[in-house]
């Protein structure tokens, strides 16, 4: 097979994720998705959650002054500071970008979002597959999750909106530009036929 990466992205609630899983099961590759997380973690020495606040999160205003007081609070050594106070958005994106790097060099992953469709676009040994789905199957996949929110379509919406945000800010990407991808597929209840289709076109002979 020529292909030894794939990246997975999707609408939020589309399944990507589960299809994600179910594709490094089948190819018998390396998952990064809350392993990312658990990477970035370790490398910048603070708490998985502080991480997962700023998962495909864009950097805002607000952020960024807060930050900047931190650092300064620090530069004339009035108050001890400790390690997550110094991760911010652009130290979890580099990290991420370094992360994917390797992963990508080492070979055998599927990786999930976090802009691994923009960093790696190009690379011939790399697939890549954006998954979507209508708005009210999202929704009822999202209802089975637990403690699902009261109004999952806004939720959807704003979960989405800040993973655009997220992917221009970062990548000056487009999330839902067609020409990121090898392949667009909509997901069903059964994501094994999904599966099926990428794994097909991914290790057929070209």
């Amino acid at each position: 097979m020529r292909y030894h990466a794939l990246t997975v992205s999707g609408e939020f609630g589309s399944g990507a994720a589960g299809i994600a899983r179910k594709l490094a099961d089948r190819l018998e590759w390396r998952l990064l998705d809350h392993e990312l997380i658990c990477a970035i973690a370790r490398e910048a020495h603070v708490d998985t959650k502080v991480v997962a606040g700023y998962d495909e999160r864009p950097e805002s205003w607000l952020r960024r002054f807060h930050e900047g007081a931190v650092r300064g609070v620090a530069a004339v050594g009035s108050q001890p500071v400790c390690e997550a106070d110094f991760f911010d958005a652009r130290e979890m994106a580099e990290i991420t970008k370094r992360i994917i790097e390797q992963a990508h060099t080492e070979g055998n992953c599927v990786i999930v979002g976090r802009g691994s469709q923009c960093l790696l676009h190009g690379k011939a040994d790399t697939f890549h597959l954006f998954v979507y789905a209508p708005l009210k199957e999202r929704i009822e996949r999202l209802k089975s999750m637990p403690n699902p929110d009261t109004n999952l379509a806004n939720h959807i919406r704003a979960v989405e909106e800040e993973r655009c945000k997220f992917l221009r800010q970062n990548f000056g990407c487009d999330l839902h530009d067609p020409h990121l991808y090898d392949m667009m597929i909509r997901s069903h209840e059964n994501l094994d036929a999904a599966v099926d289709l990428v794994f097909f076109a991914m290790t057929a002979e070209h």
